[in-house]
């Protein structure tokens, strides 16, 4: 049966589950805060596909590795000092989850999304050209205690079906001869791949519209109305509006919208940045993160991106250029052709990624609302996870039963 579907923003998330919904059948409608020309989280990022990326961000160690970090401004991650009891709250949730069996229970169903949404780009990239590079992916090692450490995560992943092996400098350096570099050696995943995020969000739109999508840009959400366990209408800046079926993709604005309808998801705006250079003085092949600085690096046609930090302030867009010069001073420290100047007038590009405590997305319907799905808090793997949560929501929106068991996914664990 056909349905009319709302869908509360137009990141990579909201893109996919309109495109997927509009294959079934469903009459969509988009709405989204900002305009057509939108550069929020699903644009500048490092376009990575990730099967490697299996951790959740609640990991064992990581609460440490914070404290550590978040005293310097520069570092990977920081946590802008302010009273908030939604951010206290989220810490000690996030202090709670950081722990071996959340990362045993969690793995597996985070590999399982993200070689399903792998396969699914490839589908969607042999009719569009949005330039998939299926070469893999490096966790470059400055040193040989952090290529040590990888060597353990490697071991962890083979285990767990996940492809890596450890390269030493010389291996790395023929795997990729377009760029010199400093390193110990990697861990080389080779289901990973990359693209051009931009490139992707385009596509997802123009396939979406033809097939009848309606998009409201500029259309903010000021208010939901509920009625007999369902939001019965959205009102907006421009009028009300309603529909069979209600889904919330607002990234980081999520808990604004919950909050309304007295649902609890907590999330805490990790704030990235990205500096793209159009004529790099080098150019890899493949994509990279370094390891102990925390960034990604990911070549695009002819240019190249350098992304990283996890900075914690709220919704603030504000470009920090502390944050940035974090990123800036670590790329010789890998790539040594590279100097300061290079950035010098490059334009920093900012995101907001949403956060979960836990590091697990919300994806389903609410037990409160029978017409609510949700499908937000997927941090640093908006992006990666994008085709199957489409997919996914479309399956909840047809009610058929979903490709997976989203009960560890549920908007209500946190009720």
């Amino acid at each position: 049966m056909s349905k009319n579907v709302l869908i509360i923003g137009a990141g990579a998330i909201g893109l996919s589950s309109a495109l997927h919904c509009a294959r079934k059948g469903h009459r969509v409608t988009v709405i989204e805060r900002g305009g057509a020309q939108r550069d929020g989280c699903s644009f500048g990022n490092a376009g990575m596909i990730v099967p490697s990326h299996f951790v959740p961000l609640a990991a064992p160690g990581m609460v440490k590795l914070g404290l550590k970090w978040m005293w310097n401004p520069e570092s990977p991650f920081y946590i802008k000092p302010r009273f908030s009891a939604e951010l206290f709250d989220w810490g000690i949730k996030f202090w709670r989850a950081a722990n071996a069996e959340h990362v045993r229970r969690s793995a597996p169903l985070i590999r399982d999304l993200s070689f399903a949404s792998r396969a699914m780009f490839e589908e969607f990239a042999a009719t569009e050209q949005i330039e998939l590079v299926t070469r893999g992916l490096l966790m470059l090692c400055h040193t040989q205690h952090g290529l040590d450490d990888e060597a353990k995560f490697a071991a962890q992943a083979n285990a767990l079906g996940v492809t890596a092996e450890v390269l030493n400098a010389q291996q790395v350096a023929q795997l990729d001869p377009g760029v010199t570099m400093n390193v110990a050696g990697a861990v080389y995943f080779p289901k990973d791949a990359h693209f051009t995020p931009e490139k992707y969000v385009a596509a997802l739109q123009a396939q979406a519209e033809k097939l009848g999508v309606d998009f409201k840009w500029n259309t903010e959400v000021t208010n939901l109305e509920a009625r007999d366990g369902k939001i019965s209408t959205v009102e907006t800046l421009h009028g009300e509006l309603t529909a069979d079926e209600i889904i919330i993709c607002g990234g980081s604005w999520s808990p604004v919208l919950a909050q309304e309808l007295g649902l609890k998801i907590p999330i805490q705006a990790g704030k990235g940045y990205s500096l793209t250079l159009t004529q790099p003085r080098e150019l890899p092949q493949l994509c990279s993160i370094f390891t102990e600085a925390r960034m990604a690096i990911t070549p695009m046609g002819s240019s190249l991106r350098f992304g990283g930090t996890m900075e914690i302030a709220g919704l603030n867009e504000d470009i920090n250029p502390v944050r940035v010069r974090g990123i800036i001073k670590a790329v010789p420290k890998y790539f040594p052709k590279f100097t300061l100047e290079d950035f010098a007038d490059i334009q920093p590009w900012r995101g907001l990624r949403p956060c979960a405590p836990d590091g697990m997305p919300y994806l389903g319907r609410t037990a409160k609302f029978s017409n609510l799905i949700l499908a937000t808090g997927h941090a640093m793997m908006g992006l990666s996870l994008s085709p199957i949560t489409g997919k996914i929501v479309s399956e909840l929106v047809s009610g058929e039963k979903p490709s997976f068991d989203l009960s560890q996914l549920s908007p209500d664990r946190y009720a």
